[in-house]
């Protein structure tokens, strides 16, 4: 049986929802097929979950540990960390150098849609539709007056670099968008502010492997709160996730098409979600790619695959053996 290590955590305040997605692709993965340990990743160290309970510390060296005494190494990394350093190409990087394949997008790939910024505006030189936004480095700052001018109000001010709403605020007055940029800017080193898109929110996953590219069905999101934010992701009777969503025959193929499409200009691999606003007048556009989508019981690609009368074990199948077939 090969080894597979469920790779989680991570240095951001996401770490606590990468463990809940672990627990979640845990379940998913063919335990008759392949032997399952959970890595739990932290700034201070990094361990893997032994079945009796206790840990094992991780050699960098070559990602294995020690067990009864005998050096156990790992066959395939399903990487499950939303934020830094597993999504944004760090540790692809440092797969890569030791040699061991991992579930999701390279380094380059996992670079670019990490920031939001950046990969939007590489997608809009493709044609896609997405908001106006500016963007703040360290240290810089912008009036209240320049982001009204440039982008109206309301807008969203949010991390560059980091997920699941975490410091992410919709400023509808011209007064709140310094504490806004303040609490971004505690999530991560760069802000971005995006211009507000009305319409309905929607998401498509997707996955791609040697001879087989699948599309999943479209999710409609309706928040109960102001917006998708945290708690909407996470408390079950603030959201309504309506899989397959309410749009035209038409619209869903458009935006599945789209996925489809995005999914090669940034280079994924593995499962990746993109998300989307569909305007009233039926337009497109992208709000972001996530290339490590949260994958607990109750996450969209779980929702989406049982909607599309697939099993997830067998995706999880598609997605370890596409690679360890390239060995």
């Amino acid at each position: 049986m090969k080894n597979i290590a469920i790779v989680a955590g991570g240095y951001s305040s996401e770490q606590v929802v990468s463990v809940k997605s672990a627990a979640g692709v845990y379940s998913f993965i063919d335990k008759d097929k392949y032997r399952l340990y959970v890595v739990l990743l932290t700034e201070k160290s990094w361990k893997v979950q032994l079945s009796d309970g206790t840990q094992s510390e991780i050699d960098k060296n070559d990602f294995g540990f020690m067990a009864d005494g005998k050096k156990i190494t790992f066959d395939f990394a399903y990487i499950t960390i939303h934020g830094t350093p597993g999504e944004n190409g760090l540790l692809q990087g440092y797969f890569d150098m030791i040699g061991l394949p991992y579930s999701c997008c390279g380094v380059l790939a996992a670079a670019l849609t990490f920031n939001k910024y950046i990969c939007n505006n590489y997608l809009k030189s493709f044609g896609i539709r997405t908001a106006q936004s500016i963007r703040l480095c360290a240290g810089e700052t912008i009036s209240n007056e320049a982001v009204v001018e440039q982008l109206g109000l309301p807008v969203f001010i949010k991390p560059n670099d980091g997920g699941s709403s975490f410091g992410t605020n919709k400023v509808k007055t011209p007064e709140a968008i310094q504490p806004a940029i303040a609490s971004a800017f505690a999530e991560g080193k760069e802000v971005i502010i995006e211009a507000f898109m009305a319409g309905t929110e929607v998401t498509c996953g997707c996955y791609k492997i040697r001879g087989k590219a699948v599309v999943f069905p479209v999710t409609e999101v309706v928040s109960k709160n102001e917006f998708f934010d945290f708690e909407a992701k996470y408390v079950a009777d603030k959201v309504e996730e309506i899989t397959p969503a309410r749009i035209s025959p038409a619209l869903t193929e458009e935006v599945q098409a789209l996925t489809s499409r995005i999914y090669d200009l940034v280079g994924a691999k593995g499962i990746i979600r993109v998300d989307y606003i569909i305007a009233a007048e039926g337009e497109i556009r992208m709000l972001e790619v996530n290339t490590t989508p949260g994958m607990t019981a109750t996450s969209f690609i779980p929702q989406q695959v049982k909607a599309a009368g697939l099993s997830i074990r067998d995706v999880m199948t598609d997605i370890i053996e596409n690679e360890l077939k390239k060995e």
